[in-house]
Order: C-alpha cells, then sequence, then structure tokens
C-alpha cells in the first residue's frame, strides 16, 4: 500500500533526527528512546508518586511536565513520550473508571449495550486540554538544539478504538476478551457505532497535542494482538485506518504499535502509519520484510533483557541494529514498555550503545 507523504510539512521536525526516522529520511545514527521511559522503575518518578496518584500526575501538567522532561534528561534519549494514561479520553466520554492497587485500571460501569454506546459523549474533548498543557511545557523546555546539534522529539499519544473499546466492555484487562469480541459479534449497532464515537474523540485528542507541539502521536493498540487476522480486519481496520488518516493530516508522522501483533504486521501496514512498532516476539528483520520496505519500524527490544549481564544485553541491542542493517527508517525502542524493578543503569547503557552505533 503506497502512503502518501503530501500530508506532511517538510520542514517541520527537521531538526530532529527522531522525526526524520519516523519519515525514512536520511540520519547519521539511529534514534533511541523507550515505551514507559518515565515509569516506576525510576526513583525520580517513584519519589513524585509518594506526593501524587497517578491520574493527579496526568491531570497535573507542570507535574506531567516534570516527570516526562527528567526521564528524557536522565536516559539521554532522542524522544520524550507526553505521561499520560490510554484511558483519559475515557471520562469526557462519561466512562468513570479508576486505578485499583495490584489490579490496574477499573471501568465502574462496563459498556456492553448499544444504549450504553449510544450516550457516550463526543462533545467534551476539551477536557482533555490538560495533556496539551502538558505538552506544551515540554515543548518549551526542549525547544534549543542539544549540544549535539538534534533537537528532542516530542511524542503525543491516544489509543486505538480496539484497545479502549476492550477496557470500555471489559471493565479492566481482560485474558480473553470474551464481552468484547460478543459485542463485535453479535451487535451491528453498537460496535461500529462505538468505533465510530471513539474515533472523534480520539481525532480531537490528538489535534490538541499536535497543536501543543507533539512532532509525533504514536497510537497504542495494546491489546489487538488477541485478534485473528480476519477479526482485526473485519471489526477493526476500518476505524484505525480512519484514526491514522485524520492525525496524519495534521501533518504529524504516526507510529502505530501492538503487542503480540506478528500476525496482523501486514494489515497493520495498510492503515497508512508512517511507523508500525515491533514487539521482541518476531526479529525486527523478518518484522519489517511483513510490513514492507516502504515503512519505517520502531523496536523491538525484549524489555526483560535489561535484567541481563551487561555482555547479553550489548549482545542483544547489536542484534536488533544489525538485522535493522542501517537501513532509513528504523528507531530503536524496546518491544514493550519497561517494567517496575528495571536497573536504570541498563537502560541508560543501551542508549550509550545505540548512540555509538553509526549507521552506513
Amino acid at each position: 500500500m503506497s502512503v502518501p507523504s503530501e500530508s506532511h510539512d517538510e520542514g517541520s521536525g527537521s531538526g530532529s533526527r527522531f522525526v526524520r526516522a519516523c519519515l525514512r529520511q536520511p540520519v547519521d545514527r539511529t534514534p533511541v528512546w523507550f515505551l514507559r521511559q518515565a515509569g516506576r522503575y525510576m526513583p525520580e518518578y517513584m519519589a513524585v508518586r509518594e506526593r501524587h496518584t497517578l491520574l493527579e500526575i496526568c491531570r497535573t501538567p507542570e507535574v506531567a511536565a516534570e516527570v516526562t522532561i527528567t526521564a528524557a534528561e536522565r536516559l539521554g534519549v532522542d524522544a520524550a513520550i507526553i505521561f499520560a494514561d490510554l484511558l483519559l479520553p475515557f471520562t469526557p466520554m462519561g466512562v468513570d473508571f479508576e486505578f485499583v492497587a495490584g489490579e490496574g485500571p477499573m471501568v465502574h460501569v462496563p459498556v456492553r449495550t448499544a444504549d450504553q454506546v449510544r450516550a457516550l459523549r463526543t462533545d467534551r474533548v476539551d477536557e482533555l486540554s490538560y495533556v496539551a498543557r502538558s505538552i506544551e511545557r515540554v515543548a518549551a523546555h526542549f525547544a534549543r538544539p542539544r549540544a549535539d546539534g538534534d533537537q528532542l522529539g516530542i511524542i503525543g499519544f491516544c489509543g486505538a478504538p480496539f484497545t479502549l473499546a476492550s477496557y470500555m466492555i471489559e471493565g479492566g484487562s481482560s485474558r480473553n476478551y470474551i464481552e468484547t469480541k460478543k459485542m463485535m459479534y453479535r451487535d451491528s449497532m453498537a460496535w461500529p457505532m462505538l468505533m465510530e464515537k471513539l474515533v472523534t474523540v480520539l481525532a480531537g485528542f490528538a489535534r490538541q497535542q499536535v497543536e501543543a507541539g507533539a512532532d509525533v502521536i504514536q497510537i497504542f493498540d495494546s491489546w489487538a494482538g488477541a485478534l485473528s487476522v480476519t477479526d482485526y480486519r473485519k471489526y477493526c481496520l476500518e476505524a484505525t485506518t480512519e484514526l491514522v488518516r485524520l492525525v496524519r493530516a495534521m501533518g504529524v508522522p504516526v507510529i502505530y504499535f501492538g503487542v503480540d501483533t506478528a500476525s496482523l504486521l501486514p494489515a497493520m501496514r495498510e492503515t497508512g502509519a508512517d511507523v508500525i512498532g515491533l514487539d521482541w516476539r518476531i526479529p525486527l528483520d523478518v518484522g519489517w520484510e511483513s510490513v514492507g520496505s516502504g515503512c519505517a519500524v520502531q523496536g523491538n527490544l525484549d524489555p526483560i533483557t535489561l535484567f541481563a549481564p551487561e555482555d547479553i544485553l550489548r549482545a542483544r541491542v547489536e542484534e536488533v541494529l544489525r538485522a535493522a542493517a542501517g537501513r532509513q527508517g528504523h528507531i530503536f525502542n524496546l518491544g514493550h514498555g519497561i517494567v517496575p524493578g528495571t536497573p536504570v543503569d541498563a537502560v541508560i547503557n543501551v542508549v550509550k550503545w545505540v548512540k555509538e552505533t553509526r549507521v552506513a
């Protein structure tokens, strides 16, 4: 599938190695950043958590910006992803949720009927503007080029329609997504209506972030790997493609990432996303071949490798870089997020090793 490039401003992010890689433009070395790079493995973040809940951090721009900036500077990465949460759009849509210790997010009243879907609001996206204000602070902080002349990239993000729908319907995380698939299969009115409403809200949310200074939007489809290729194509591809189209029309590249999605990669490419995130279950070169040479890729070190002895960790980093073979359009990252307990020094070492490897 060919992806038009005219929706991107060629000057946008021209000083950013990260954005150039997203657009498959030449870079002197592979840019690197990490999923969940600001999180519970980092002492600075845990000190903030002693004073604030997760949602308080997300909804307080000065605190969210502080956490975002601290992680990016401590690690020396090439991009900062704004500290937020996938489920934030639920509140203005009329879906109440909370984070329960040891259990994760919990939706108080799961959405499982057409009447409930019909009642969801799409006209209160402005209530999410605190994320945009966080991005403004981060963008202002990193406005000047760094010592190496590079501009740090600013990443905004949102969830994908399927993943947010699954949280809404299941009421939280799930192993089998029974209620979600029941709605997909059985309710030809509720499911497409839910997809449409989510796309409307997510596109508005992404626009706020772009207008605030985000250089790239990453769309997380965390649970898409629960779907067969047939179900992904039938029930999710159209809505996700529309969301990608709307975001790309804002003039920024889109990264589309899912977990355990090796079988879905060709279909995910059809969304038109500029970059497809690869998890660690597929070798990077095999995943890139599956996606196609006309697309950039992000990944894909196993995050648990960060616990390995230094020689093993360095070998795995080199393995990913060898698989990328210096081709334009590779962004080094993990195959999922950094987990609690990860040694910070290991993360810093990976950044250093990637930076030492020049692109031919």
